[in-house]
């Protein structure tokens, strides 16, 4: 640990018995000491992930020290634990690679290395992936149900869950709650509530919800505390684990408790700025982890992308922008009574804060309710000519699928908006990938009509959803966390610009070929595009097709692509389930027998951001080999 420049190495090592429910001095000042080691520490190498631009979430894992910190002491002291910090909000990630430094499984310097590529701290915990690391934890909520099933596994122990009042906003919770109880599991969930989410708080948002009176429903002993009183949370800890069957312990305290300027905010929830965390740290003493921090370098993309413009923009943003032109065309009493947006604390990630700030009285602020915020909306749009509009990351478009085939069966109008999809940009990693986007065309042929649109830039994305936006039906916009270039035709003129309207269903030509075609949409057509136009420099004369209707067949054009000599799909969807796994399907199936490759995302994650491309292989250097390996054969 000399490497860190905070000295890990004076954590100290006690052992506590649950059987003793309240601190000697020695031990309560020891846990102070631990306490304010990690804090520092947690606050230090988050910031070096704000530093290099990756971001990575401070305020949780900072929250839950304390509990941390106890769990670690009690851990120590009996073998009566499954001695695992299994914890609910995966985004508290840092507490389990601090943990793990502390237990040996890894250098401290590595934690400078936070959520940045390659590093395999990546911004969700990974088995497997990260040395030390016990358990993967998956999207918001999903642990407490699969924690269930460790403690039928391991009945002479007890468990915890650290949880928090977001993640128990998730409907799996509920559905484990009961589960824990019937069965009198030894679940013991210490759960941070401190009134915040990304988007809000919930005493706001979600007016008269209680974690501890819903779980007290359920029929869990319920036990709540001041989570900063360290004597007050150590005896609720004891009570808990000398109570048969599941107990909750609800340790209310404000979000990151002792930070200026992060106090109470929002902000805390996701990474400390670098200039809070250097006053922070000042203020501390910590004057080598400031010198540290202060030079940390954000690494940068300097990749050009031939065929594209200069000008970026993020189209989950645009989305929102694009759906407010289309309101402002609307009546007041129109958009009142027709407009329905519902959203799920991800509002400025999906650009539903446009919406929001411009017409308020048609937004609904909700809370990590993926399933029942997405019904809502289904069931606003059930009446003809009405519209809800739902938005979430693509990750948990996976968590629909039956609230899907039932608005496909209601015949409901629903426009949804499912950003960060694919890859690209996402230190969060493997379980925030939105891979399986394709799922959401779950219906029969004959079913209710449903569309899915990925549109490559952000000139597309106006165009998509003016066109769309009043159709009948499921809608599904998806766009990446990352920004995206202007296309530009051949002649350098954006091709989504001036006269270009939005026609579903059909795919476009960006640009012609002789030899074949690579056919791409959404991030990955910038990306295809500068290794169409370097293969042309070489001679190789390969055409590239945008393909915006994912889920619609345009027979003319994958004729025209089929009775070329080669077909090359590319995509960051799952290459299992994404748009290649059936478009040789289509092709066979009309006899027509191009040579044929599919490039799509096939492993787990690197981290980082725009790192994520190449390590699938789907980059232009990944595209232009695959094309030149199809040439020869």
């Amino acid at each position: 640990m000399t490497n860190f420049p905070i000295d890990l190495g004076s954590y100290k090592r006690i052992k506590l018995d649950a059987s003793v429910s309240t601190l000697t001095a020695e031990q309560k000042t020891a846990l102070q000491a631990n306490i304010q080691l990690c804090r520092d520490a947690i606050v230090f190498f988050t910031a070096t992930g704000a530093a290099r631009g990756v971001g990575g979430h401070t305020g949780g894992p900072y929250d839950t020290v304390p509990e941390v910190m106890i769990m670690d002491a009690l851990f120590r002291g009996s073998d009566k634990y499954v001695p695992t910090f299994f914890d609910e909000a995966g985004h508290r990630v840092a507490t389990q690679y601090l943990m793990s430094v502390l237990n040996g499984d890894m250098p401290a310097e590595k934690l400078t290395e936070y959520r940045a590529a390659h590093s395999h701290l990546p911004g969700h915990p990974e088995l497997g992936f990260t040395p030390g690391v016990k358990f993967s934890s998956g999207r918001l909520g999903h642990m407490w149900p699969y924690i269930n099933g460790v403690a039928i596994a391991n009945p002479s122990k007890t468990l915890f869950c650290l949880g928090s009042d977001g993640s128990q906003q998730e409907g799996d919770d509920a559905e484990a709650a009961r589960l824990a109880v019937a069965q009198g599991l030894n679940v013991k969930l210490i759960i941070d509530d401190n009134d915040v989410t990304i988007a809000g708080h919930p005493s706001k948002y979600l007016k008269g919800c209680s974690t501890a009176k819903t779980l007290a429903g359920h029929g869990l002993t319920v036990l709540e505390g001041d989570g900063e009183d360290l004597d007050s949370l150590y005896a609720n800890i004891c009570k808990a684990i000398n109570t048969d069957g599941p107990v909750a312990i609800i340790n209310y305290r404000k979000m990151c408790p002792g930070i200026v300027g992060l106090e109470g905010s929002t902000h805390g929830h996701d990474v400390v700025s670098v200039k809070v965390a250097l006053e922070y740290l000042e203020t501390r003493g910590h004057t080598a982890a400031v010198e540290f921090l202060k030079a940390v370098v954000a690494p940068k993309m300097t990749d050009t992308f031939l065929g594209s413009s200069d000008k970026w923009d993020a189209n989950r943003n645009v989305f929102g922008d694009a759906v407010v032109a289309v309101m402002n065309g609307m009546s007041e009493a129109d958009r009142k009574t027709k407009v329905r947006v519902i959203d799920s604390d991800l509002e400025g990630s999906c650009g539903l804060h446009k919406i929001h700030a411009a017409f308020p009285d048609s937004f609904i602020s909700s809370g990590i309710m993926e399933r029942g915020n997405f019904s809502a909306a289904a069931g606003f749009g059930m009446e003809a000519g009405k519209q809800g509009i739902f938005g979430t990351f693509s990750a948990f478009l996976e968590m629909l699928m039956s609230e899907i085939t039932m608005a496909r069966l209601n015949n409901s109008n629903v426009l949804s908006h499912f950003s960060h999809s694919g890859i690209d940009d996402m230190a969060d990693n493997t379980c925030h990938f939105g891979l399986n986007n394709m799922f959401a065309d779950n219906g029969l042929s004959d079913g209710y009509a449903t569309g899915l649109y990925f549109p490559a830039d952000p000139n597309q994305m106006k165009a998509v959803v003016e066109k769309i936006f009043f159709d009948p039906g499921l809608r599904f916009v998806f766009s990446t966390r990352s920004k995206t270039p202007l296309i530009l035709d051949d002649k350098g003129n954006e091709f989504f610009g001036g006269s270009y309207k939005f026609v579903p269903g059909k795919d476009e030509v960006i640009r012609e070929g002789t030899a074949g075609y690579v056919v791409a949409f959404g991030e990955t057509l910038y990306r295809a595009l500068d290794a169409v136009e370097r293969l042309k420099a070489e001679g190789i004369d390969v055409g590239l097709i945008n393909k915006p209707t994912l889920n619609v067949i345009d027979e003319d054009m994958l004729t025209k692509v089929g009775k070329s000599p080669m077909v090359l799909v590319v995509e960051s969807f799952n290459k299992k389930t994404g748009l290649g796994s059936r478009y040789g399907s289509w092709l066979l199936e009309r006899g027509l027998t191009p040579k044929f490759a599919h490039l799509g995302t096939h492993k787990e994650g690197c981290g980082g951001l725009w790192e994520q491309f190449p390590h699938q292989g789907i980059d232009p250097i990944g595209i232009t080999a695959k094309v030149k390996e199809l040439m020869k054969k």
